[in-house]
């Protein structure tokens, strides 16, 4: 098994750390991987993409030219990595951000209004942890219980998020069909 993601979005929407969940909760899973991050010296409000192999084998390479998944978190990050999702692939859409549709007929598209689900759960900057609920219901690659248990590790040292920030996990999980 080895899954290859492309995580993009804006500087600021917790588009690197999606991947670090991934990434750590991957190697929680004894799990092979990689997180390789990109972003424009702007930051926040630049683009920002982060790249995230998983494998049950050694990974030969952090770069990925051809990605499983896309995440794409706003409208340019969808223009520059659409077309790059392999045919069969799954690309999901932050639907808060991103009003158009994806025209490719080969792929499998998932449209998560994250902003609005963030809202539900009681924090509008969890976001990104919605996104990342609804990827582990749709992928399966990893045990609901081990990124739910993530969380607590990613933020301990600041324990009063955590309970937010578990609740979007479960709100973008539990928004799959």
């Amino acid at each position: 098994m080895e899954e290859k993601i492309i995580i993009a979005g804006f500087g600021g929407q917790g588009v690197l750390s999606l991947g670090q969940f991934i990434a750590y909760s991957a190697m929680y899973e004894n799990l092979s991987c990689t997180w390789l991050p990109s972003y424009g010296p702007e930051m926040r409000g630049g683009t920002a993409n982060c790249s995230v192999v998983v494998s049950d084998e050694t990974v030969a390479s952090p770069i990925i030219a051809t990605p499983d998944t896309l995440i794409a978190m706003n409208k340019p990050s969808l223009a520059k990595f659409v077309n790059k999702v392999k045919s069969g692939g799954t690309i999901i859409v932050n639907s808060s951000l991103i009003d158009e549709k994806v025209t490719r007929t080969d792929v499998k598209v998932s449209y998560i209004d994250a902003q609005a689900l963030a809202l539900e759960a009681g924090n509008a900057k969890t976001a990104n942890i919605v996104v990342l609920g609804a990827y582990i219901a749709m992928s399966k690659i990893l045990p609901f219980e081990t990124v739910y248990n993530t969380i607590d590790k990613l933020f301990e040292k600041k324990p009063k998020v955590i309970p937010v920030n578990k609740k979007a996990f479960e709100i973008g999980f539990n928004s799959v069909k």
